[in-house]
């Protein structure tokens, strides 16, 4: 049985001016066209040839010898060509864009940026993606033998895709567009956004295989980074900050990005470096 979205391994079964129709042998009633400039140099009735199986402008079954970027129940990340009321229409490397359709979206997608996207057929057999991808990614293995290696264990780096965020949660992250990750809200002192490329370390890697992640180093490694951005922030403001590392949370979360924590551990960092001195009711640079 042909098999849309997938490679299939066909044989040429008739020509015509416009083309070849190719079958399986024990099946050649069942063909698609295979348009005729994408024949390759020399094949002929009987030749097998691997193509890929889509639908053309008209919703027709059609072979091609060209390499699409995605193929059926794999991921990967697509760039939006355009939007419309109904969904979007994404790049995929063939001649008709594959459709997004609007309620398969985790965000309102953009023109011109890229997302992740798994392939799937809809109820008429049309081909789509989604950026749904939740229950679709593969969970991180857990060796469950003495000195078998781990693809992952706490503490390491990763790096991955955005494919969801919610605001009591967290953004949902693919690691390396494979694994199913959480970088949770406590641990964003950012804005993410769906299609992002993430750097961090891994927190935890539960008993499910799903992981908990962090786009921040470990305090300790974190301060330096932290400490350095502060100062530049407090030169900003003419070396006198208009408060104090007992303002609101909120506060210092709008103005750098950090928690309150946090923000107190990297002006305690630049007090004992001398760098900055603590008044009444502001930080300032020492002269």
């Amino acid at each position: 049985m042909i098999q849309i979205g997938r490679w299939n391994r066909l044989t040429i079964i008739r020509s015509k001016d416009f083309g070849a129709y190719l079958g399986e042998k024990d099946n050649p009633s069942e063909a698609v066209l295979l348009p005729r400039k994408q024949i390759p140099e020399g094949a002929k009735a009987g030749s097998v040839l691997d193509v890929f199986i889509y639908r053309d402008s008209e919703d027709r079954l059609i072979a091609t010898v060209n390499e699409p970027y995605i193929t059926m129940d794999k991921i990967a990340k697509l760039k939006v060509k355009n939007v419309s009321g109904m969904g979007a229409f994404m790049d995929w490397g063939l001649e008709k864009d594959i459709f997004l359709p609007f309620k398969e979206q985790t965000c309102k997608v953009e023109e011109g940026r890229s997302y992740l996207v798994r392939m799937y057929a809809d109820k008429s057999d049309r081909l789509c993606v989604s950026m749904k991808l939740g229950n679709h990614l593969e969970k991180i293995p857990i060796p469950k033998e003495e000195g078998e290696e781990a693809v992952y264990k706490k503490g390491d780096s990763f790096t991955g895709t955005v494919y969801e965020y919610k605001k009591d949660m967290g953004a949902f992250v693919a690691i390396e567009d494979r694994y199913y990750g959480l970088i949770h809200s406590s641990e964003l002192f950012r804005r993410v956004y769906v299609g992002d490329t993430v750097t961090g370390r891994i927190v935890n890697i539960r008993e499910d295989g799903k992981a908990d992640l962090a786009i921040r180093k470990e305090a300790y490694k974190q301060m330096d980074d932290d400490s350095e951005m502060v100062y530049r922030i407090i030169k900003s403001y003419k070396g006198v900050l208009p408060f104090t590392d007992k303002a609101d949370p909120e506060l210092i979360k709008k103005e750098f990005g950090l928690s309150k924590n946090a923000f107190k551990r990297a002006v305690g960092h630049l007090l004992k470096e001398g760098k900055v001195v603590i008044k009444e009711s502001t930080i300032e640079i020492v002269k």
